[in-house]
Formats: structure tokens, C-alpha cells, sequence
């Protein structure tokens, strides 16, 4: 189930520049996936190519939470920030103490490289979300 999985972040300090602090869990991650772009090469006279791999990257990981009006500042700080301000993501599962840490999958060093204002629809009875994107330098580890 989806249900279970579930992220917090933790702003780094780099060039002075520190994002806000957007404590709390984010209810939705998506992305993080790691890919290998492969080269297929003809050898002349082979029927099947030669395969070369480049490194694995990982994929940028977004973050989205239910939005309220005591995120209305650190949303103001975040706005400058974008593309500057590194941020410490631990994603893990739940169990019933909410968080099982020896799950947990840690980008270290992540970019804030997005920010998705909340969107109104007075009609609506679903609330708000915010996300943000960053950008993974490095790999995952595991705590």
C-alpha cells in the first residue's frame, strides 16, 4: 500500500544559504527512481549490438503535504531559495509507531529545485498541497 511511506526534510547550511525549515511529514513522495542510460553499438557484422552502460543517476524526488496557513512564511522564505538551498531527505515506512528508521532511504544532499504553490478551488471540500522537487546529489543510503 501506499499509505505507508512517508517523508521529512531537514535544511542543510551551504554558501550561508539555508533554506526554512519545512518541518513536518510530507504524505506523498513520488520519483527517486535510478536509471542507466545504455549506448547500443554495432560491431560491423555482429547481428546484435554491444551494450555499454553510463552511470546510474537518480531522478529528482518530489514532496507534497496538505497545505495550511502556518506554512504561508516558510513558503515566502522558500521562494528565494529555489535552485540554492540544500535540503537532508529521509523517506521511510510507517508501522504503528509511524516510522520504522531502520527503512529509512536518505538523500543526503538534495537541491530545492521546485516549488508548487497551493492552488484554490472554493467548490472544493479537498484541501491544498504544496510540492517541492529537488534535484539528488549522489545515491541513496540506507540508515
Amino acid at each position: 500500500a501506499q499509505r505507508q511511506i512517508i517523508a521529512e526534510i531537514t535544511a542543510l547550511t551551504n554558501d550561508n544559504i539555508t533554506g526554512p525549515n519545512l518541518s513536518g511529514f510530507f504524505a506523498q513522495v513520488s520519483g527517486g527512481e535510478i536509471t542507466a542510460a545504455v549506448e547500443k553499438i554495432y560491431v560491423g557484422g555482429l547481428p546484435f549490438p554491444q551494450v555499454l552502460c553510463a552511470p546510474s543517476e537518480v531522478g529528482d524526488v518530489t514532496l507534497t503535504r496538505h497545505y495550511d496557513s502556518d506554512l504561508r512564511t516558510l513558503l515566502q522564505e522558500a521562494r528565494l531559495v529555489v535552485g540554492r538551498a540544500y535540503y537532508e531527505i529521509k523517506i521511510y515506512d510507517t508501522n504503528c509507531d509511524i516510522a520504522d528508521k531502520t527503512s529509512e532511504r536518505i538523500y543526503a544532499k538534495a537541491l530545492l529545485v521546485g516549488l508548487s504553490e497551493p492552488e484554490g478551488d472554493a467548490s472544493s471540500g479537498a484541501p491544498a498541497t504544496i510540492a517541492l522537487t529537488f534535484a539528488i546529489d549522489g545515491s541513496p543510503s540506507q540508515a
